[in-house]
């Protein structure tokens, strides 16, 4: 039977147009466009395999489940419902954690771009890493306090920061366009170079990809937020998915055009070609509009998986696996105030540790490398989930996508493979062993840290049982 809600007192503020955005500031990352397109134009291919075999099933799957259970918590709920409280608590764990380092590194990125619109004001504070540290944690305080304020609030930095993402690659898909017509590309697309290296050595490069696709399941955590969920989400999920599919493969050829790979780096490579294609076309007033476009977009992706992902420490707490108080909704505001108050103070830490004795360069590797294995751990137990539930009877009204189970299977024999791939060291490793221990172990940590939790309030929820009783 259709689970009921376990919620009261969300205000449902987020409309079509609402969520259309919400999922374009937090899926379209303009670091990833540069990432790719620094990997030369065989990553043209790789975006094509991403998307057909991780998100496309992945948006299938989050389109039926949603529609069929919309309630707050998303993939905690489908999870709980395929395989337990255990398996949900889990799932939901890892989701989480794993986004703790998210928060930190794309506001980094944003930081470096920020730097390009001050110009040379700027240049001092490149490699400095307390202007990066007091970046992130600023704007997560901002991000913090909207949330906590309520969603009527939030919503509005979000539906500006998407304006970052789509707009900054048009404007860089209609400069490289001119700029080629007028003095001819910066890369060779012949067909040999378009043929993506399958080389072991630098597996970790395509995890990032598909990694880069991650985010369409975000929307579903606050079902319960979203006016008329049910319909809005599938709607809304498949128009932010088409844009967001079409600008990384597009935004990826667009820089390419202006700049040879060896010349972009991960951190301020869209910024990079940006300022050369504007100087290149004569439109140097251009810089500094784009630069904050940009800013703007990686203070949407902050926000809008601190929001979300926050929605499920709330419902865990609600189900008494986490401490009650995570399960409050203020009343006034009609926010979980409390979870989305601690989740960005965790993230705020973990903005604090990732600079302890790290280069901003370093860092940055470091936080994006930490986030990738741990964060698709979740989409196995949401395909699994998506696998098992096609037993269960469909309500009036609800989507159902055909071949769910083989469009699930799919996504979850990639997300297998995503991790294998995750777990092999970069080629400059110069201890490759002890990179793939590291891996695992912090993976295992993380996940045992879970289990643990889960198991000390399972014992407490049974005694408080034993002794009402």
């Amino acid at each position: 039977m259709p689970q009921k809600s376990v919620t009261s007192g969300l205000a449902r503020e987020l409309t079509f147009r609402d969520l259309v955005l919400f999922y374009l500031s937090g899926g379209l990352s303009l670091r990833w466009i540069s990432t790719a397109a620094a990997a030369g134009p065989g990553t043209i291919v790789v975006w094509i395999l991403a998307c057909c075999f991780f998100f496309l099933p992945l948006a299938g799957s989050v389109l039926e489940l949603s529609s069929r259970y919309p309630q707050e918590g998303g993939l905690y709920v489908w999870t709980q419902r395929a395989f337990g409280d255990f398996a949900g608590f889990i799932a939901a764990w890892t989701y989480w954690m794993s986004n703790l380092p998210y928060f930190p590194a794309v506001l980094y990125f944003g930081a470096g771009s920020a730097l390009f619109a001050a110009g040379r004001r700027g240049e001092h504070l490149a490699n400095n890493s307390a202007y990066y540290l007091l970046f992130a944690l600023g704007w997560l305080v901002v991000i913090t306090a909207l949330n906590i304020a309520g969603l009527k609030q939030g919503k509005w930095l979000n539906n500006i920061c998407a304006m970052g993402a789509w707009i900054s690659v048009a404007v860089l898909i209609a400069l490289a366009c001119v700029s080629a017509g007028k003095y001819g590309t910066a890369t060779d697309f012949s067909l040999h170079q378009l043929v993506p290296h399958l080389d072991l050595r630098n597996a970790i490069f395509w995890s990032t990809i598909f990694f880069a696709f991650g985010g369409c399941e975000t929307g579903s955590f606050m079902s319960e937020e979203i006016k008329d969920a049910r319909r809005t989400i599938p709607r809304a999920l498949v128009l932010a998915g088409a844009v967001m599919a079409l600008c990384y493969i597009a935004g990826t050829i667009a820089m390419l055009l202006a700049l040879p790979s060896s010349s972009i780096t991960g951190v301020r490579g869209f910024a990079s070609a940006v300022e050369t294609l504007s100087a290149r076309l004569h439109l140097p007033w251009l810089v500094i509009p784009v630069m904050v476009l940009i800013v703007l977009n990686s203070i949407g992706g902050a926000a809008a998986f601190l929001s979300s992902t926050s929605r499920l420490p709330f419902v865990a707490g609600i189900a008494r696996y986490l401490p009650p108080v995570f399960g409050r909704v203020h009343s006034r505001w009609h926010t979980p105030w409390v979870a989305i108050g601690f989740y960005g103070l965790a993230g705020m830490l973990c903005a604090l540790l990732s600079q302890a004795g790290s280069t901003v360069r370093s860092a940055y590797d470091a936080l994006v490398s930490m986030a990738i294995i741990t964060y698709f751990i979740p989409f196995l137990f949401l395909f699994a989930s998506m696998i098992r539930l096609q037993r269960e009877p469909v309500a009036e009204g609800a989507v159902r996508i055909p071949g769910g189970k083989v469009v699930a299977a799919i996504g979850l024999l990639t997300t297998l493979l995503t991790i294998v791939l995750s777990v092999i060291p970069a080629e400059e490793e110069p201890h490759k062993w002890l990179a793939v221990i590291k891996v695992i172990v912090s993976t295992l940590f993380l996940v045992g840290a879970g289990v643990a939790v889960y198991v000390a309030s399972e014992r407490k929820k049974r005694r408080n049982e034993a002794y009402s009783s």
